[in-house]
């Protein structure tokens, strides 16, 4: 646990990539099995364990310290684990296997977890602890990805990165097979049918670096605003992946049933009534569900829109030219008219295509794709053969109202900032957001936060209702669940107008007008 806790520490302080990828992979090649592959897991995010919740660690903490100083100690140091592995009263020191601590968190039952979780704590040094305790929340914040941290792995052997992911999600912790491999031993075989396959990944354009392309040695389609998808018909086994390998199988059921053909597809997830698309609200309705009602699979009935192919009854296509997989798909039968092609747009000239992109048919649409006619399957973001345009985000002027302590390395600073509209005289929030300024721009609105805070909640500051920011974002929908009556989609702070009183931001009847 020592070595693990050292890791995370140094990764969580290293800014630089190839830094990160040297330490990660100095950890793996010093540290036995199977502890190595247990660290991996969790850096990854599949390892799955027990969920230990934070009401559970507060009540730990309420046997141990007074209430008010715990609850003053987790709003200065903003982080929960780390506040509950500095305040802990133990004083052990054990150097404890990794494997223990997740064979703990995986195997024991819930009415013991608590105690369980106590006495390890009093096993350990106050790192150790905090490294226990970012295991048992799946809270690893240090700043390495999962493709990251294969892109190590290859380094310490044979198998190139593009090799590892195709196999990657076949494989379980604590990764044997996977390291074998890597030291010399035989490939290893998939465990699970119908495995995920790394999808391809478009990079950001704008019409000034299209001009340089020839616009005849591209097309273009339509970039929905749904979840991409991986749908997978295996010899009869289906499965529904998000882009990052998750399966979205129980909460997409209908869909399932619609796989009837042979192969893997890369699409849009969409809800879809009749022709109709619907809004990124109705589909949000049916994502992160273990189970769907009837009621629900009547009302927002799943769609897929079919970009790509990978493989088709039984062929590996993902090394042919992209204009061969796309004649495939047109003359294909999908089985289900719950899937269909996305069609592909008319333009000649990126002028042509800019006046497409500026005036879509559908307020679902966010954007225009573009591919390269001869670009290949190529799992990850190569610079060059797809690109994604996406639509100029909806922007509104709002007013700070509430500002809360970040985390990791952000936990000395308010960062997390709820932001409102004027309905009349008052001031409703409207979002929520924790990025798109600067560092410096960061330092100056904790300042502001600090110098104008009218009341406190805990680790919450309400603020003088004086600062504007501009917020941008990518989407609105109709919300019962938010006072305001809407929810924004991917809102972050483009811009802090420091010139602009409070009384001219923007009204909430103007937000919702912009509604689809």
């Amino acid at each position: 646990m020592r070595a693990f806790a050292h890791l995370l520490e140094r990764l969580a302080f290293t800014p630089a990539r190839n830094a990160k990828l040297r330490l990660l992979r100095h950890y793996l090649e010093q540290t036995p099995d199977p502890d190595r592959g247990y660290a991996l897991a969790a850096l990854t995010g599949d390892l799955k364990l027990r969920a230990v919740t934070p009401g559970l660690l507060r009540g730990l903490m309420a046997d141990r310290i007074d209430a008010q100083l715990f609850a003053l100690s987790y709003d200065f140091v903003g982080d929960l684990a780390e506040t509950i592995a500095l305040l802990w009263q133990g004083e052990g020191d054990d150097d404890v296997p990794l494997r223990d601590a997740v064979s703990l968190l995986r195997d024991t039952g819930r009415a013991a977890l608590p105690g369980a979780i106590a006495a390890m704590l009093d096993r350990l040094g106050p790192s150790e602890r905090l490294a226990f305790l970012k295991l048992a929340t799946g809270n690893m914040r240090v700043g390495l990805s999962a493709r990251m941290a294969r892109i190590a792995l290859a380094e310490m052997g044979a198998p190139e990165v593009k090799d590892i992911e195709e196999i990657w999600h076949g494989l379980t912790p604590p990764y044997l097979p996977l390291f074998d491999w890597i030291a010399g031993g035989p490939r290893p075989e998939q465990a699970a049918r119908a495995p995920f396959r790394p999808v391809m990944l478009s990079t950001p354009t704008d019409l000034d670096q299209l001009r340089a392309l020839d616009p005849a040695d591209h097309v273009a389609e339509w970039k929905w605003d749904g979840i991409r998808v991986q749908a997978i018909n295996d010899d009869g086994t289906r499965r529904l992946y998000s882009r990052t390998g998750e399966d979205l199988g129980n909460a997409f059921p209908d869909l399932l049933e619609a796989l009837n053909f042979d192969g893997t597809l890369d699409g849009e997830l969409l809800v879809r009534r009749s022709d109709a698309v619907c809004s990124f609200g109705d589909l949000q309705q049916r994502l992160n569900r273990k189970a769907v009602s009837r009621a629900l699979l009547d009302s927002h009935p799943a769609a897929l829109r079919v970009y790509d192919a990978m493989i088709w009854q039984g062929t590996d296509l993902r090394d042919r030219p992209w204009q061969d997989r796309r004649a495939l798909l047109e003359a294909a039968d999908f089985g289900s008219d719950r899937i269909d092609l996305s069609p592909l747009l008319p333009f000649a000239t990126w002028d042509d295509l800019a006046a497409l992109r500026a005036d879509p048919p559908d307020p679902v649409i966010e954007g225009v794709m573009i591919k390269r006619r001869d670009s290949l399957y190529v799992g990850g973001r190569p610079r060059g053969p797809w690109f994604k345009w996406k639509r100029d985000p909806m922007v509104v002027d709002a007013v700070m109202l509430y500002a809360q302590r970040g985390h990791g390395k952000r936990s000395g600073f308010y960062s997390d900032f709820t932001f409102g509209l004027w309905d009349g005289a008052d001031l409703v929030p409207v979002g929520k957001a924790y990025f798109g300024f600067t560092d410096e721009e960061l330092r100056q609105l904790d300042r502001f936060v600090r110098q104008n805070t009218v009341d406190r909640f805990g680790p919450v500051r309400a603020v003088a209702p004086l600062l504007v920011l501009e917020v941008a974002f990518e989407g609105l929908n109709a919300s019962a669940r938010h006072k305001s009556g809407v929810a924004m989609r991917f809102p972050r702070i483009s811009r802090i107008r420091w010139d602009k009183p409070a009384a001219e931001a923007d009204r909430l009847d103007s937000l919702k007008a912009l509604i689809p």
